[in-house]
């Protein structure tokens, strides 16, 4: 109503998600965005907040902008403490094992609740998930493009994600 907006925030706090300034909102399927800049219009809820856009007076436009992405800068981004790494620095990078054999690639990084969990796209095929931890992934080199895991033997025996043994 009004052109507000429902936004979902992946930031620490939702609301901080008003602090950026210019986002560039952009669809899944196109390489062309659009810049918006969010104010806030009431109180968050969870990680959704509510939000008015500049030029988005009625329903119709802000239902325009339903399924719009938004991305901030690199550079606005705050500086991250030691062993902190961005979610997106994460995904895509090659996974080797501790004795050197390649496990694969990063394909997300989730949070069911109990800490930061890789989704590891297999190279054999499937996936498996990761705990991320020092303890499983003591190595972290972004700049060389990979992480080094350690994973329990039973974690990689228990099969892949999604698949259950065919007997």
């Amino acid at each position: 109503m009004r052109g507000q907006l429902r936004v979902r925030s992946f930031t620490g706090e939702p609301a901080a998600i008003f602090g950026y300034g210019m986002l560039l909102g952009k669809r899944r399927d196109s390489d062309a965005g659009r810049s918006l800049t969010l104010k806030p219009a009431g109180q968050p809820k969870g990680e959704l907040v509510l939000a008015s856009v500049s030029g988005v007076a009625d329903r119709n436009a802000a239902e325009a902008l339903k399924g719009l992405r938004l991305y901030i800068s690199r550079d606005a981004l705050p500086a991250l403490e030691e062993d902190e790494f961005y979610h997106a620095d994460l995904i895509g990078l090659v996974v080797d094992q501790v004795a050197g054999e390649r496990l694969g690639t990063v394909k997300a990084v989730h949070d069911f609740g109990a800490g930061d969990v890789l989704e590891v796209i297999r190279e054999e095929g499937g996936s498996v998930f990761l705990p991320f931890t020092r303890a499983v992934v003591p190595v972290v080199d972004i700049a060389g493009g990979r992480l080094v895991a350690d994973p329990p033997a039973e974690l990689l025996e228990s099969g892949s994600a999604g698949e259950e043994d065919a007997e």
